[in-house]
């Protein structure tokens, strides 16, 4: 059994300890605001906090989770100020890896909260957007930090 609580609600899980962290939010707890991207690592799609740092949940096994905090896009409650400059700066296109996007933004915001354009860019490295939305994505950061 795996314990851990997710977005603030306690959980336990009867489920194998190797299985991906990103399977367990996805289909046992069935929030699906995290996204499957590229199964490896490398993409950011699947990026969650696990006790505040971010994570990439596709090759995080659940138990590495077992007693943890966890907090995924949803989590954030649709208020969170990156959500809120995500939508005045017209981010997305596609959107598929924009939760992963935000999740990585708010763990700089909170070990960094007046990030300078090289502290974005080096939190966000590895996060990929086949729609290059990158220039909205660092000014939404940006503006969510109050930094002109």
């Amino acid at each position: 059994m795996i314990r851990l609580t997710v977005n603030g609600q306690p959980h336990t899980l009867d489920a194998d300890p190797d299985m991906p962290l990103l399977w367990a939010l996805r289909d046992l707890l069935d929030l699906t605001g995290t996204k499957f991207g590229c199964g490896v690592a490398q993409c950011g799609a699947c990026t969650v906090h696990l006790d505040g740092q971010p994570v990439r949940s596709c090759a995080t096994p659940v138990s590495a989770a077992d007693g943890a905090k966890v907090t995924t896009i949803e989590g954030l409650g649709g208020e969170h100020p990156l959500q809120k400059a995500w939508v005045e700066a017209q981010v997305p296109q596609c959107g598929y890896c924009q939760s992963g996007q935000i999740m990585s933004a708010a763990a700089l915001l909170a070990e960094t909260p007046k990030p300078t354009d090289a502290q974005i860019d080096a939190a966000m490295e590895g996060n990929l957007c086949r729609c290059g939305t990158y220039p909205r994505i660092r000014a939404a950061i940006k503006r969510a930090a109050g930094v002109a």
